[in-house]
């Protein structure tokens, strides 16, 4: 019984772990002095910890599609600044100002969502230099 104790203890405080690891820094992976702003459709959502990530199909002029995407806040900060997990939805014509990734790849740190209807909402971590 305590050998099964002890092992169940371990592997819950090895769960807590996890979450914590995954945490990175926005300055580790985006350049805050690269801002972007794109526009486009949300072809998907993933509301999930450690932050959420929405990707947007964005056409060019030529009618090119190129997917970013893109890194918000924490599910739960989010939820104390007034989004829900319906907040936002496949097919929702969105514009995201961020911060470009610094590998060069199509992601980008988004600091505010606004949505077809003029709504402006927060979408970076609480922690984020404004």
């Amino acid at each position: 019984m305590r050998m099964r104790t002890a092992l169940l203890t371990g592997v819950a405080l090895l769960g807590s772990v996890v979450p914590m690891l995954a945490h990175h820094s926005i300055a580790a992976e985006f350049d805050t002095s690269k801002p972007l702003t794109v526009k486009g459709t949300v072809s998907k959502v993933e509301w999930l910890n450690p932050h959420i990530w929405f990707y947007v199909d964005v056409k060019d002029a030529s009618g090119k599609v190129t997917q970013w995407q893109c890194e918000g806040g924490a599910p739960n900060s989010l939820t104390r600044s007034g989004w829900t997990k319906n907040s936002m939805k496949q097919g929702d014509e969105i514009t995201v100002d961020g911060d470009m990734a610094k590998d060069g790849k199509n992601t980008l740190h988004a600091r505010t969502v606004k949505f077809a209807d003029g709504k402006t909402v927060f979408a970076g971590n609480n922690s984020d230099p404004q």
